[in-house]
């Protein structure tokens, strides 16, 4: 695929409101800055709402996806993250699990995440696990507060973390105090999977998924739009190299990634497709992936790409890994898996990677929340499918024949007497390697 440069970047210069800062008296000992939080805004109640896995209003959607793109569209597609860092593979819409992973790893603002794409599909929740996510890296910025203007086109980078203040509150405070005060969204950095995608989302859950929570497509249209920017990759102190895929043969230098114009439906071949899909193999040089999208990828390519890029490994995801995370290649690549007892029947455990701020590595196993003993909270279904005994099933399916149905339709390795009984079509699934 032929690339074209990055599409030029809007100027951001927005100014935001805090509610109310506790200014400095003279008589009084400075003791750095603190925000006190009148009403909640707007988007903390999304983010409770959320977190209580409850679904927003499709106008509140389309706002913070809004919201989003401003941010995301200042990224650059090899997005720069500081560690200390921890690291997360697939979530897949598995919300409750997505808990979970934030109950061992530290929630948000206290632990700076990377996530490695496959928000969405398969689990019954892809809404308000991207969703949650999203506002979670939009609320950081959102909450900085009127004082505060970034950086005009031309002045010092964002990135930087320069800011520039209208208000005299912050004379007096040390500057290290005040960015401990003030933080840019990069609390969490989100980057994109092969599910962020239109067409997929439409075989593998999502796209139904929007249908039934909302009654029509149009929060399924916003959020695949913010696919389109979310970043392909990320670096982690400019050692270690994080996409969701894999490798192409078509780049050799971090660079060349930079080029890509990613704001767009993820093509089905080429660099773009290529860093989605590709997997790690026990091999030399390229090979056929299985996948039918992307290229297999031995050790001397990873070899030469870490040389040619001064990076110490490569940190994907992609592929379900029963055990969590699993080294390839003399411990060059890694692949993170972060979805627990995958498609709630898979068994395995998840795991995240934590770094410190010297790149020490210590992986955090864990395994599924307790979410089978909670409601599907859709469709009306209330029992835990997966709970039931074949009898209870045959008998749940009768009573819920006209809830039960889509839901088999959708996901098929749910076993049920009732698809025999109405004449289902019953297709192999292919493998959970390939998905």
């Amino acid at each position: 695929m032929s690339t074209a440069p990055e599409a030029s970047r809007d100027t951001i210069n927005k100014l935001y409101t805090i509610d109310t800062l506790i200014g400095l008296s003279g008589d009084k000992k400075e003791e750095g800055p603190n925000l006190e939080m009148g009403e909640c805004s707007d988007l903390d109640r999304q983010i409770e709402q959320l977190r209580r896995c409850e679904i927003i209003k499709e106008s509140e959607v389309k706002a913070l996806c809004a919201k989003a793109r401003e941010i995301l569209v200042e990224e650059s597609n090899v997005q720069r993250v500081d560690s200390p860092v921890t690291v997360c593979g697939d979530i897949h819409g598995q919300f409750y699990d997505l808990k979970e992973l934030f109950k061992v790893g530290g929630d948000v603002p206290d632990t700076n995440y990377l996530f490695m794409g496959d928000f969405v599909d398969r689990g019954f929740y892809s809404v308000e696990t991207f969703l949650l996510l999203l506002a979670l890296k939009v609320g950081e910025m959102d909450t900085l507060g009127d004082s505060l203007v970034l950086p005009q086109q031309g002045s010092h980078s964002r990135d930087s973390g320069e800011l520039h203040l209208q208000s005299q509150t912050f004379t007096k405070l040390e500057e290290h105090e005040l960015m401990e005060f003030v933080r840019y969204p990069d609390r969490i950095t989100l980057i994109r999977g092969n599910h962020e995608s239109r067409q997929i989302t439409q075989v593998y859950g999502f796209y139904d998924e929007c249908l039934r929570k909302y009654g029509s497509i149009t929060v399924w249209r916003y959020c695949t739009e913010i696919f389109d920017y979310l970043s392909l990759s990320a670096i982690i102190d400019g050692k270690i190299f994080c996409v969701h895929g894999g490798l192409s043969p078509s780049i050799q230098t971090l660079d060349q990634i930079r080029t890509i114009d990613r704001k767009q439906e993820v093509p089905h071949d080429g660099p773009m497709c290529d860093l989605l899909w590709s997997d790690p193999e026990d091999t030399q040089g390229w090979g056929v992936s299985p996948r039918g999208a992307g290229y297999l990828f031995g050790s001397d390519v990873v070899s030469q790409f870490n040389a040619a890029n001064d990076i110490d490994m490569i940190c994907r995801a992609h592929q379900l890994v029963m055990e969590g995370y699993k080294w390839h290649f003399n411990e060059t690549v890694l692949t993170v898996w972060s979805a627990p007892n995958y498609c709630y029947r898979c068994g395995n455990v998840a795991a995240i990677l934590e770094l410190d701020e010297h790149l020490q590595r210590e992986f955090t196993i864990f395994e599924a929340a307790p979410q089978v003993r909670h409601s599907f909270n859709m469709m009306g279904v209330q029992p835990i499918l997966a709970d039931l005994a074949p009898k209870e099933m045959a008998a749940f399916d009768m009573r819920n024949r006209h809830h039960v149905q889509p839901l088999l339709i959708l996901y098929p390795w749910i076993r049920s007497p009732y698809r025999e009984t109405r004449g289902v079509p019953t297709k192999k699934p292919q493998p959970d390697y390939f998905l």
